[in-house]
């Protein structure tokens, strides 16, 4: 089986509920005690939970693939900043930093040494980032560096890091598919961890395959907005709106690539869709198609790929807009159990 026909095989079982799912099922039991006895030991105190010296927020998801939970960081740093916080961020990056200490990343950091998600966070959240698979020891140097609020860019299940505040972000299309553990369904941990987290954020409108969780039904939803695109190149930024009507590729090594895609169609434009793995390096070849249509890409792949390009390359920067009569209670709460916990 191809990687594609793998992919399209586990979005089946995942989402769609086709039966022949159901060879996993053994696999997620054995993934289920695993995960269940793991979090009892930290539970117990067996394995030791590490307590940094300020507060710690995480924000992470309980499913597999993209949720938009960097869009998160990133407009929760922001927030945090605007009050006065000197908040900084902790990344494992994709399969962890290529060392064996921490790395304080930045706007020109190398994407292939400490990740996409990490590079992009140091561009568009303005705060201090450091990638390291040990996040307790990330914390650390946040720490030294004067943060005094640290946001963890996933790490729900992270456990030997302490943690003030729990925000999970799940995306409302997909929900929690099949509601099964991995690799039968798309669940980290079970449905029932969402009634542990401090605040649960949805990606657009839930729907409700299954019946939807208290936890669900309380959920704050948020819209990743797109109102521009800039070339890779960096010679123009356009209104993404002028671009209507037009045909172009859309480049997509995201979680989710139907939604980047369904993103440009929503401002009319003519999409011919190429979804990679989430995370893939991409190379000059997979950007060549053989005509003059312009490419777009999500900014996580644009930052992977440097500035010298042609004028035909295009990134998308997508905002997070949350109504404001959700994001101030929202950040109040946050505000209240830090403060509390001084």
């Amino acid at each position: 089986m191809s990687a594609g026909a793998g992919y399209r095989w586990i979005h089946r079982v995942w989402y769609e509920k086709a039966a022949s799912g159901w060879v996993l099922l053994p696999l997620s039991l054995v993934y289920g005690l695993i995960t269940a006895c793991r979090r009892w030991l930290y539970a117990s105190g067996i394995l030791r939970t590490h307590n940094a010296p300020v507060p710690v927020v995480v924000v992470g998801n309980i499913t597999a693939g993209g949720t938009g939970k960097t869009p998160t960081v990133v407009w929760l740093s922001r927030m945090l900043s605007e009050r006065g916080y000197r908040p900084g961020i902790v990344s494992r990056g994709y399969g962890g930093s290529k060392s064996s200490s921490s790395m304080r990343v930045d706007a020109r950091s190398d994407a292939t040494v400490v990740g996409d998600e990490p590079v992009l966070l140091a561009r568009r959240a303005g705060v201090p980032v450091v990638v390291d698979a040990d996040r307790v020891r990330a914390v650390a140097m946040l720490v030294d560096d004067g943060v005094d609020i640290v946001i963890t860019d996933d790490g729900l299940q992270h456990y030997s890091l302490g943690r003030d505040y729990e925000i999970c972000v799940i995306d409302g299309t997909r929900g929690l598919g099949n509601r099964r553990l991995l690799p039968a369904g798309p669940l980290r941990e079970g449905p029932g961890r969402l009634a542990d987290v401090d605040q649960l954020l949805v990606n657009g409108r839930l729907r409700d395959d299954h019946g939807l969780s208290v936890a669900e039904q309380n959920a704050i939803p948020f819209e990743l907005v797109a109102t521009e695109a800039s070339r890779l190149n960096e010679s123009l930024t356009r209104p993404i709106d002028r671009f209507a009507g037009t045909t172009v590729h859309a480049v997509a090594g995201i979680g989710n690539p139907t939604r980047f895609f369904d993103l440009l169609r929503a401002h009319g434009i003519q999409v011919i869709e190429h979804a990679f793995a989430d995370h893939a390096v991409l190379s000059g070849a997979d950007l060549e198609f053989g005509d003059d249509f312009e490419v777009f890409m999500t900014e996580k792949d644009a930052v992977k790929l440097g500035r010298s390009r042609s004028d035909k390359y295009w990134y998308v920067p997508v905002e997070l807009h949350m109504d404001p009569i959700h994001a101030l209670p929202l950040v109040e709460q946050l505000e209240s159990r830090l403060r509390s916990n001084v």
